[in-house]
């Protein structure tokens, strides 16, 4: 009988949900930028994002069950929450485009989803590199997120512009402003974990 429990790497659950998170926002690119058989590409991502939700409840779950924890244990429950916001994002964009029945994509679309995976490579990054307790490079990778960020807000205003310009169907504007404003979103979520990792960097560098 064990006096004291055994310590939880919950680190090696944030890579696998960063790594998670990856893999959907690659996924959605593909669909943006093939564009066919959008139900069964929409499918994949929410497959992928199933896992990351059962990733999520597990950290819940542990958190709950021990008194050890690596770092403070509002900081892992924020950064928890925040990636978990970021594939449920993701998935909405695929979801949405299955919905709303679109036949082809919008080029400011596929360049915002590129922005978005470029981000989720460099958080997975800076996860792994806060397991390592190499602090100077997850700050370096919390710097890369949210200039990101401003690339893909810069993007949505832009798109939005060119969206009420030159599509006449108010139906198309509304469908393709909703997929813009949670691809905002994600990238908004990402700008969100990287603030945590810094303040979980400060507390302990």
């Amino acid at each position: 009988m064990r006096l004291f429990p055994k310590e939880i790497d919950f680190f090696e659950i944030f890579d696998k949900t960063s790594l998670n998170i990856t893999k959907a926002a690659s996924r959605l690119v593909d669909l943006m930028e093939i564009f066919d058989d959008t139900e069964a590409r929409a499918k994949e991502i929410h497959e992928i994002e199933q896992d990351s939700d059962m990733l999520t409840h597990d950290i819940m779950k542990k958190l709950n069950k021990t008194f050890i924890t690596p770092i403070d244990r509002e900081d892992l429950y924020s950064l928890a929450s925040r990636m978990d916001d970021v594939i449920d994002l993701i998935w909405a964009v695929a979801d949405r485009i299955a919905v709303f029945k679109l036949k082809e994509p919008m080029r400011e679309a596929i360049k915002m989803s590129k922005d978005i995976l470029t981000t989720a490579e460099v958080m997975h990054k800076a996860v792994k590199k806060l397991k390592e307790k190499n602090y100077a490079h997850v700050q370096e990778y919390c710097i890369e997120i949210n200039r990101l960020e401003n690339t893909v807000d810069r993007g949505f205003r832009d798109a939005l512009g060119k969206l009420f310009d030159d599509v006449k169907d108010p139906i198309l504007i509304i469908k393709w402003k909703e997929i813009y404003e949670h691809l905002e979103d994600a990238s908004d979520r990402c700008e969100d974990v990287a603030n945590i990792l810094e303040a979980i960097v400060l507390k302990y560098a």
